[in-house]
Parts: C-alpha cells; structure tokens; sequence
C-alpha cells in the first residue's frame, strides 16, 4: 500500500492506494508548529482509524507546498514506517513536460494534478484546484505543463470579508436561497460562491479563447464540490486528482529494491 501526503497551506490530506484503488483518505489541519514526533502520533493514529497497519505501508509520496514542514515530515515518516518519503520536486520523473520560465517553481500539486489528469482523462485539459488559492492550469495536446492562473481561494476571500471591515461577521459557507440576499450572511454566501462560480466560468471562456479551442474542463480541491455545480461550463469534478496523481509519480519513481 502507497500512502501519499497532500500538504496545502491549510490541510494535509492523506490518501492510501492499493494499485489504483483508494482505499481511504483521511484530513489533518495543517500547523507549521508540529513537531516530527506530533506528526508520527497522527499519522499512527490515522492508520488505526482506518484499520490498517503500519507494515501494509510500503511507500510514501508528497507533495508539499509548506516547506517549513517538510523536514518534520520527512522525519516522521521515517520514524513510523522506516523508509524514506519521495517528496515531488525537480528532477522527479513525471512523464509530462513542464513549458514555463522556471519550471523548478511548479508547485508540487499542481503537477500531481496535471500527471493525474494526462494519464487518467487525457489531454489537452484546464484543471481548476480550489484550495487555500484556486489554481487554473492548462495542458496542452502533449500533456506538457504550459502555464497557471492563481487567484485568491474561496475561503481567503471570505475570510477578508470578516476581518477587513467592521460590519460583516464571520459566518459559515452554505448556499444562500436566493443571488439577490436579504441579509447579511447570505448576502456575502451570494458573494463568495456565486461570485467564484462566475470567475471560473470568466477565467474557462478566457483561457479557452487564448489557448484557441475549448478544453475540457476538470475540477477538484476541497472547495470543488461547492462551487463547481454553480458554473454554467461542464466541469469534471474529481476531489481526489492530486493523491491520484501522487500514486502515479510514486509508481513512475519507485525506488529500486
């Protein structure tokens, strides 16, 4: 079993796979102040939530775009399962190119994400990940990596709302009945999810005029759900492509034995 790590600015998500199945996935808040040792108990502990043993666990992948935690993890890792986590980063094999000004700055999300769309759903393809940032990424014919949009994540603007003006309070995210809004907290639900839900559909007409034909359009992260149903474009929503693709790398850069 391969477990890979997910590590945004504001979750760890783990995936464990057996060949291409998911066999679980599991959430951990992401707090640069944990030490190697908090990381190992959690990770122990999350096996034991899902009923698996450690030793069923024969490799480990990451993505990480909070390298302050990554020597933590690396550690921890090591300390759980006694091998060596393979962290996403330059000279990684990925089987897609990488056409940008410096290709060593591509998060290592983003292209797990692009390996898992190129190699589950094919190519050319737009993928959307809204996370703590949401991200809009093209592929092209080839499945080569050629460039990003990134914009403020749908949480992050909520949180302005509250904590930039006097009168607005911090509420929680969930569909308002109506665009139109008679109070305060759906009036700012309006905002925020109405509001992204046009961007992206703004930012798909746009990127598929300038790339010159219309992509097909895939979506995940963990605001994928919420949004995506809100656009007018068809959209493919896949919450999991970043820990599919991880499972891909990990496959293409297995470390011999």
């Amino acid at each position: 079993m391969i477990l890979t790590l997910d590590v945004g600015n504001s979750n760890i998500t783990l995936g464990a796979f057996e060949e291409d199945k998911l066999y679980f996935v599991a959430r951990l808040s992401t707090d640069s102040a944990k030490t190697e040792d908090e990381f190992a108990i959690k990770f122990l502990q999350l096996l034991s939530l899902h009923n698996t043993e450690r030793a069923s666990i024969s490799g480990v992948i990451v993505a990480s775009v909070v390298p302050p935690l990554n020597d933590s993890i690396k550690k921890a890792v090591r300390t759980v399962f006694g091998t060596d986590a393979l962290f996403v980063g330059p000279g990684i094999k990925s089987g897609i190119g990488i056409l940008c000004d410096m290709p060593s700055s591509v998060g290592a999300d983003i292209i797990a994400a692009s390996v898992a769309v190129h190699n589950i759903y094919g190519s050319p393809s737009l993928i959307i990940d809204m996370g703590t940032a949401t991200k809009m990424t093209v592929l092209n014919h080839k499945g080569a990596f050629i460039g990003t949009s990134i914009i403020p994540g749908v949480i992050m603007g909520l949180s302005a709302l509250s904590e930039r003006t006097a009168q607005l309070p911090r509420i929680s995210l969930e569909l308002p009945h109506s665009i139109i809004a008679k109070n305060t907290a759906d009036c700012m639900r309006s905002g925020v999810l109405y509001g992204n839900a046009a961007m992206v559909d703004g930012m798909i007409d746009r990127i598929n005029e300038e790339f010159g034909e219309k992509l097909t359009v895939y979506a995940t992260g963990g605001m994928a759900s919420t949004v995506i149903p809100l656009c007018r474009h068809n959209i493919i929503t896949d919450e999991h492509l970043v820990l599919r693709g991880l499972n891909i790398l990990y496959r293409k850069n297995r470390p011999a034995t």
